[in-house]
């Protein structure tokens, strides 16, 4: 294996909206390496929470290298591969009219995206792919972290995800307390609570 694969998940528990978190598997060429990563989000979608951890997965990776993204989320890949030149055409609109949603995400992850040569690859959620499995339980971990430590926001009291980490604030905290994103270095946690899975919304990205 001459590249890199980073394996990413979302989760948004116990409602989506609500709480959401994301996971990341990060394995260099060769199999030299195998990084775990993961972070509470604040308030979100499974949506956020999915496009999140690929951001941050393809993050974790060299610049110019190649890199294998590897998800359960159609949505996420579909985003990367059949949607964004259509998108660009359009000016990031639907066929609505309407913005894209989650749109400084989207350009978030293609500007990651372009400075590495990434492919893309599906598998089913939940059938038994280690690294795939994994991801699922970091980001679920990092859910049950938030909740334990009473980090999960109120309904409404969303982290911008989109801004850098050092002036997000601090869920559940005056908008002038900042810091950066929480993140974990753990590499299982069973028990996963209840996930949401995307429900697509074929209208947003006609």
């Amino acid at each position: 294996m001459t590249r890199w694969v980073a394996y990413t998940d979302g989760a948004c528990a116990p409602s989506n909206p609500g709480p959401a978190a994301w996971g990341a598997v990060v394995i260099a060429p060769d199999g030299g390496e195998v990084a775990a990563h993961s972070g509470f989000i604040g308030h979100g979608t499974n949506q956020i929470a999915e496009i999140t951890a690929a951001i941050e997965g393809l993050s974790r990776t060299p610049e110019g290298a190649a890199v294998e993204l590897v998800s359960d989320s159609q949505y996420v890949l579909k985003g990367m591969t059949e949607w964004r030149a259509g998108w660009e055409r359009k000016g990031y609109r639907n066929s609505k009219g309407e913005t894209v949603a989650n749109l400084g995400l989207w350009k978030r992850l293609f500007a990651l995206a372009d400075r590495r040569r990434v492919t893309t690859r599906w598998v089913r959620g939940h059938n038994g792919d280690f690294h795939n499995e994994q991801a699922d339980q970091l980001a679920t971990a990092a859910l049950r972290k938030a909740r334990s430590t009473g980090a999960a926001p109120a309904l409404g009291n969303a982290v911008d995800y989109t801004l850098p980490p050092e002036l997000r604030p601090i869920p559940g905290s005056p908008e002038t307390a900042l810091r950066p994103a929480c993140s974990a270095q753990e590499s299982r946690e069973l028990g996963a609570p209840r996930r949401f899975r995307e429900r697509q919304d074929e209208t947003d990205h006609a």
